[in-house]
């Protein structure tokens, strides 16, 4: 059983690290004038080259103050627009997708260019990480652990983006998908993904949790088993910051086994071993 379980890991493992290539490539690429619909097709186009063909949502792609969500209100605003990148502007690369079966749902959080106000936020973000791992260890209950991150973010001078998105959330559950040849997606989201997630929260229904973390009464339960994509999302004046990354979260009575992040060789995880290493 155990080594299933690896071979499991080892498949959401190699898919995220795909993702996660597939940004810093993109990033590495951007220059002033690029607009965010030309930086999610340079995702799509990157990651279809290399076997992609379904998608738990299509990339996504903010520039500026559109990183901190600014004035969004409905859903329709989230999906990649004309914004054109400028000289110290921040930008998020979002993308989802579905390899082998396997689901993976990343951020990736830079900047064309110095920002001092982008360097201290990404370096912020490491302690949501923490916190939540942490928090999950303990068996705390989704909307507290939801509400530590939130006063966290107060305490840095930060404001919650996170709860921007539809139903608030900071994180959803993600599992294997069924390969076909033809993978449709409505609204930007795949199909097949669309269809584990709703089976998901149908069953959790049932039995009293939700595949879906956010600070509403649903989510006043323990993590469920399962893989979970996280995503602290930091605001401040105009600017965004955030990752993305799966947490793997098991029924061991072990705690260091109950809860533990997918990998820890991803951008924002050595970027933040290097920071320490020089301090």
């Amino acid at each position: 059983m155990a080594g299933r379980f690896d071979e499991e890991l080892r498949g959401f493992r190699e898919v995220q690290r795909l993702a996660y290539a597939c940004a810093e490539a993109v990033a590495a690429r951007l220059r002033p004038g690029v607009t965010e619909r030309a930086a999610a097709r340079m995702q799509r186009e990157w990651l279809r080259e290399r076997g992609v063909q379904d998608w738990f949502h299509l990339p996504f792609a903010w520039f500026g103050d559109r990183t901190a969500f600014a004035g969004f209100r409905v859903p329709l605003q989230f999906f990649p627009t004309g914004r054109r990148l400028e000289p110290g502007m921040p930008f998020i690369l979002d993308l989802a997708p579905v390899h082998r079966g396997f689901t993976a749902d990343v951020g990736y959080a830079g900047c064309l260019g110095p920002n001092p106000l982008h360097e201290r936020m990404l370096a912020d973000l490491g302690a949501h990480r923490d916190l939540v791992l942490r928090e999950v260890r303990e068996h705390r209950p989704l909307r507290e652990i939801y509400e530590d991150v939130d006063r966290l973010m107060v305490r840095q001078g930060y404001a919650n983006r996170h709860r921007a998105y539809p139903f608030g959330v900071i994180a959803h559950k993600v599992g294997r998908v069924r390969e076909r040849r033809w993978a449709p997606h409505l609204f930007g989201f795949g199909v097949q993904s669309l269809k584990g997630l709703a089976a998901d929260a149908l069953h959790g229904h049932r039995e009293g949790w939700s595949p879906l973390w956010s600070p509403y009464r649903f989510s006043g339960h323990p993590p469920r088993p399962g893989l979970w994509a996280v995503e602290p999302h930091l605001g401040f004046r105009g600017t965004g910051v955030k990752f993305e990354e799966l947490l793997v979260v098991t029924d061991s009575r072990d705690p260091q086994e109950s809860a533990f992040w997918l990998d820890d060789d991803l951008p924002h995880v050595r970027r933040r071993r290097e920071e320490r290493a020089v301090a």
